[in-house]
């Protein structure tokens, strides 16, 4: 394909949409340092630039290689996750690979491996055996697997976002309703199971969300001022530079998952609906994609990389707002965060590549 038409057929509008994002999250950062670019507003634009750098590559990459590496990705995958019980680094966990000074955070783009393998698996698969029980187990490994991994890190939040953006895609293959049924229930017979294996900082999040003012001081802290900022923000917010709650540092991590609460007291409810807005259009963006393509591996892929998108938002937005635990989970291409935003770069230049080469009118 000539350059000119591989230029001509890149979804420049999913470029925009995140452009907006990682602006609006350079704005937020700028905020959250009291007015300086350091030290987390220059560096989020600079990863911006670089993210969009990422997609024009992969934009000349033939998805066919994708298909052809995604296995190898999931494997790749796995064994750092399990290297990374060994070496990794953190407070307490073991999340992160540290290499000259600079820190890696492996079970971000695992999400993504996950996705392309499950693809790649269902796109083997004859249409008549996706009634069968049998077809959806490997697929369920694939999934366990690194999810059990994640949360022996621990790391509560990737790991949920890493088991919903899998059962999407096995969803969107084709599970029966009846296996979603059964599934649901044994989740609920297995929750004290489940609750026994949570460390007891886990359970204390999960307590606070219940009971927050239960502990004021304490683990309620951060959702109760999380509160506190959405509500003073109003319909039209305080102003740039003029939240009380984060200007303050009464609010805990405004730079990290709590951002999308510091947006909501400046700039109020009207603010922060513009910036779903933009991550609603971004994601049937990409969903629209699926319907615009030829190949199974292709369909999947895209609907489980917008499914991605749209957990990583509804969790961060559930959490601040205290209709979910806090799990920690950043807000995509707004919160600061080198890893979570090259995902969300690399799954949008895999959304391109499809794009540009597996159209149906080709």
């Amino acid at each position: 394909m000539s350059l000119w038409r591989t230029l001509f057929r890149i979804p420049w509008h999913i470029i925009v949409l995140s452009l907006l994002l990682v602006a609006i999250g350079a704005m937020a950062l700028y905020s959250a340092s009291e007015g300086s670019w350091q030290p987390w507003a220059g560096r989020h634009a600079m990863r911006g630039a670089f993210g969009v750098g990422v997609v024009l590559v992969m934009a000349f990459v033939d998805f066919k290689i994708l298909h052809r590496l995604s296995y190898f990705m999931l494997i790749a995958a796995i064994a750092v996750l399990v290297a990374l019980l060994v070496i990794g680094s953190g407070p307490n966990v073991a999340r992160w690979i540290s290499i000259g000074g600079v820190s890696f955070q492996p079970s971000e783009p695992a999400k993504i491996a996950i996705i392309l393998a499950l693809a790649r698996y269902f796109d083997s698969q004859p249409q008549d055996r996706m009634q069968s029980l049998i077809v959806y187990l490997p697929a369920i490994g694939m999934i366990a697997i690194p999810f059990l991994l994640v949360m022996k890190q621990p790391d509560l939040g990737t790991a949920l976002m890493l088991l919903l953006g899998g059962l999407s895609v096995l969803f969107a293959a084709g599970l029966p309703w009846r296996y979603v049924g059964g599934a649901v229930i044994a989740a609920l017979v297995a929750m004290p199971v489940l609750w026994s294996q949570l460390h007891a900082y886990q359970k204390s999040r999960v307590m606070t969300f219940l009971n927050p003012e239960s502990d004021v001081l304490g683990a309620g802290y951060q959702i109760i001022q999380s509160k506190i900022a959405l509500g003073s923000g109003g319909l039209f917010g305080k102003g740039f530079l003029m939240g009380s709650q984060s200007q303050l540092n009464y609010l805990p991590e405004k730079q990290t998952d709590f951002v999308f609460t510091m947006i909501g007291e400046e700039f109020g409810l009207v603010g922060n609906l513009f910036i779903l807005a933009l991550y609603l259009a971004l994601s049937l963006s990409i969903l629209r994609v699926s319907f615009l393509v030829r190949s199974r591996f292709s369909q999947l892929t895209c609907m489980g990389l917008s499914m991605m998108l749209f957990f990583y938002v509804f969790v961060n937005v559930a959490m601040v707002s205290g209709m979910l635990p806090v799990v920690g989970a950043p807000l995509p291409l707004i919160s600061y965060g080198g890893t979570s935003m090259l995902t969300v770069f690399i799954g949008l230049g895999i959304v391109t590549s499809i794009l540009i080469h597996d159209r149906q009118e080709d």
